[in-house]
């Protein structure tokens, strides 16, 4: 975790001095890992037994829609 943060903190450092601006701030670093953590899962592919039980939802439910 320490060097976790020392990665972000040099790396807005870095950042400063190069004179970019970021409207997020410090926060800009955790928020790109953060993204990049959801776009990675994101693109994951569901388990055949998940799709399956979604599978079987749908089906049920326009059944209880018609009671």
């Amino acid at each position: 975790m320490k060097d976790m943060t020392k990665d972000i903190l040099a790396g807005a450092e870095g950042r400063r001095r190069n004179g970019v601006g970021d409207p997020l701030g410090p926060n800009s670093e955790i928020g790109r890992k953060l993204k990049q953590y959801y776009d990675e899962l994101v693109s994951d592919d569901v388990p055949d037994r998940f799709a399956q039980l979604l599978s079987q939802l749908e089906q049920t439910e326009p059944a209880q829609k018609k009671d």
